[in-house]
């Protein structure tokens, strides 16, 4: 039986641009001022390693006072210009097929708790569901700590695993952990971009992944 490893950021729900704008006025109030498509590019790494990223783009280091000013701003922003989540289309129904039909799924987000609680909340994800996020793990994405942690606290094999994401960084933490990995379009990447980062399957929002898991051999 395959297990599915979901990403939830527009993978799930519809935050990426939400996250962009948030960043970037965070970014703005700070005097760092970074275009939208240079934040996007970056968008599913955590908090920490997007500030990192940002600091390559200004070409010079951030304190850990800065970091940490911007990374509670953004939160703050977030919460203010998103505070009702939305499903992607498909997401909930995709979800609740796999519970149903007693297939194994499981989340690893690089967001943290309380943040990402909404998110949860508006999926229908109760406490039976595996749910692994940034601060359970060493390392975040594109590093392979929150699938394997998600993969080894749903016992299940790795090779019985396929995440599925939307942006490069799952595909490359999916390769780094040995899964097959699943991209879909709705956080804003290309299904060329996807393709090359490794995605066995390209899809383009949750409903069109729910209605092709025969191709991937995920029946119950």
């Amino acid at each position: 039986m395959q297990a599915l490893i979901f990403d939830l950021d527009g993978t799930l729900v519809d935050t990426v641009y939400a996250h962009v704008f948030s960043w970037q006025r965070a970014l703005a109030e700070s005097g760092m001022n970074i275009e939208g498509w240079q934040i996007h590019r970056k968008i599913g790494m955590s908090g920490g390693l997007f500030t990192r990223a940002v600091a390559r783009e200004l070409n010079r280091e951030l304190s850990l006072q800065e970091v940490e000013k911007l990374q509670d701003r953004h939160s703050e922003l977030f919460d203010q210009l998103l505070p009702e989540r939305k499903p992607l289309h498909g997401a909930v129904e995709l979800l609740k097929y796999l519970k149903d039909e007693k297939i194994t799924f499981g989340i690893a987000t690089s967001g943290r708790r309380p943040d990402i609680n909404a998110s949860l909340n508006v999926l229908g994800v109760g406490d039976d569901v595996v749910v692994i996020e940034r601060g359970n793990v060493l390392r975040a994405k594109p590093e392979p700590d929150l699938f394997l942690a998600c993969q080894q606290k749903m016992n299940v094999r790795v090779e019985d695993c396929y995440v599925v994401g939307d942006a490069v960084w799952d595909l490359l933490a999916a390769r780094r952990a040995d899964m097959l990995s699943i991209g879909l379009l709705s956080g804003g990447y290309g299904e060329d971009e996807l393709s090359r980062a490794g995605a066995y399957r390209v899809y383009r929002d949750p409903m069109e992944l729910l209605n092709s898991l025969d191709e991937l051999g995920v029946l119950p």
